[in-house]
C-alpha cells in the first residue's frame, strides 16, 4: 500500500482524537510474540533458510516470515480497545538488523510492518462502522549511542555517528511512510542525541515528500535517579527536543506506571503538546517476567488521567490485550488533558533545564 492510500485526513482526525478524549495505544509485541512460542523456522520462513546467522529473536523480521502472527496481533490490540498501534518495527533500521546481517531487507521490513498493521485497523474498522484507527510507525533507540563510549578505557570513541543515525533513522521512516503509516513516533528513547538525529531525518524527509505527519516522542527514564541513560532529567529531555514541534511527548518503558507518576506528573506541567504514558507491567521480576495484572496497571493510568496528566495510555513491556483492555474500561468518559501554552520564553537544557526568563 503506497502512503497516498492513508487517509488525507489521517493527522487531523488523530488531532481531534486526542483533543476529545484520552487515546488508547497498544500494548506489547513482544509479549505476545513470545507467547505464540514460535521456532527458529518461524523466523526463517522459506526465504532465509540458508541464512548463515541464527534469526530466532529477530520479532521485526516475522513482518516478512509470519506476517499473519504479527496482523493477528494488532487485529487483537484493537479488539482490546486500542485506538493506535505501532509497527513491529522497534529494530528495524540498518544499524540493529547488522546484529543478524539483514541490512538489505530492512525497508521491505518497515513497509510490510505498516502494511500488516493497515490491514488489522481496516479489519477492525470493518467490525465496528463508524470507527477510527490508527497506525503509528515505531522508530526504536537502536542497539548504539551517540553520546556515549561502549568502552570504558576509550572515553572518545563513539560506536555510531551522528551522520550514520540519521541516515538508518530516514530510511526506516521512509518505507513506513510507504506502507502508510498515520504518524511516527520515535520511542524508549535512551539517548537525547539518538533521538535528534531521528528527528533530523523526519524532517527531511517531510521536506522531501512535500507533507509532514504528526511525530510522537517517547522517551525512557531509566532507573529512580530521573534521568535518561545518557543524563537528562525529563525537564531537560523536553527542551532539547520541543523545537520539533511534536504531536506528543511522553514516557514509557524501563519503569513502571508508579515508578513513573513524578515524571510524567512533570512532563504535564510543561508540554505544550500532547503528553503520552505507556508503562512496562511493573518492574521485571528475578525471571525478567513482569508481574502487574490488568487491574494493577489500570489502577494507575486511571490515577493519572483523573489527575489531568496524559492525553494517551497503553502499555510496553510484559502488558497484553487484558492490560489494554482494562485501562481503556478505566479511563473512559474521563478528560483529556490540556496542553500547556506555547511559550515564548528560552529553554536550553544540558543534563538540567535551564530556562530564562
Amino acid at each position: 500500500m503506497s502512503d497516498s492510500n492513508a487517509p488525507a485526513s489521517s493527522a487531523s482526525a488523530l488531532q481531534r482524537l486526542f483533543e476529545q478524549r484520552i487515546a488508547i495505544l497498544d500494548g506489547a509485541m513482544g509479549t505476545m510474540i513470545q507467547n505464540r512460542k514460535l521456532t527458529e523456522a518461524d523466523f526463517r520462513g522459506e526465504r532465509l533458510q540458508q541464512h548463515p546467522q541464527d534469526l530466532q529473536g529477530n520479532n521485526d523480521l516475522l513482518c516478512l516470515t509470519r506476517p499473519d502472527v504479527i496482523e493477528d496481533i494488532h487485529f487483537t490490540y484493537f479488539e482490546a480497545g486500542a485506538d493506535l498501534v505501532t509497527t513491529n518495527t522497534f529494530s528495524s533500521t540498518t544499524i540493529a538488523q547488522a546484529d543478524y546481517g539483514l541490512e538489505s531487507l530492512v525497508p521491505e521490513i518497515n513497509r510490510a510492518a505498516a502494511e500488516i498493521a493497515r490491514r488489522a485497523a481496516q479489519r477492525a474498522e470493518a467490525a465496528t462502522p463508524g470507527r477510527r484507527c490508527f497506525v503509528v510507525g515505531g522508530l526504536g533507540p537502536t542497539n548504539r549511542t551517540a553520546s556515549m563510549s561502549p568502552d570504558v578505557n576509550r572515553p572518545d570513541f563513539r560506536a555510531v555517528t551522528f551522520d550514520q543515525l540519521v541516515a538508518a533513522y530516514r530510511e526506516q521512516a521512509a518505507a513506513l511512510v510507504a506502507g502508510g503509516v498515520d504518524a511516527l513516533m520515535v520511542e524508549t528513547i535512551f539517548d537525547t542525541l539518538n533521538a535528534k538525529a531521528a528527528l533530523f531525518a523526519l524532517e527531511d524527509l517531510f521536506d522531501e515528500i512535500g507533507r509532514r505527519l504528526p511525530v510522537m516522542i517517547s522517551v525512557t527514564i531509566t532507573d529512580a535517579s530521573g534521568r535518561t541513560l545518557s543524563g537528562q532529567t525529563i525537564g531537560a529531555f523536553y527542551n532539547s527536543i520541543r523545537h520539533a514541534r511534536p504531536f506528543s511527548v511522553g514516557v514509557n518503558c524501563a519503569l513502571g506506571g508508579k515508578q513513573m507518576r513524578p515524571y510524567i506528573e512533570e512532563l504535564s506541567e510543561i508540554a505544550e503538546c500532547f503528553v503520552t504514558c505507556h508503562p512496562n507491567a511493573g518492574l521485571p521480576n528475578a525471571f525478567g517476567g513482569y508481574d502487574e495484572t490488568p487491574a494493577d496497571m489500570a489502577g494507575v493510568l486511571g490515577e493519572f488521567a483523573r489527575a489531568g496528566f496524559v492525553n494517551l495510555v497503553g502499555g510496553c513491556c510484559g502488558s497484553t490485550p487484558d492490560h489494554i483492555r482494562a485501562i481503556a474500561a478505566a479511563v473512559r468518559d474521563l478528560p483529556p488533558r490540556q496542553p500547556q501554552p506555547r511559550s515564548t520564553t528560552l529553554r536550553l537544557s544540558g543534563l538540567e533545564p535551564l530556562v530564562i526568563a
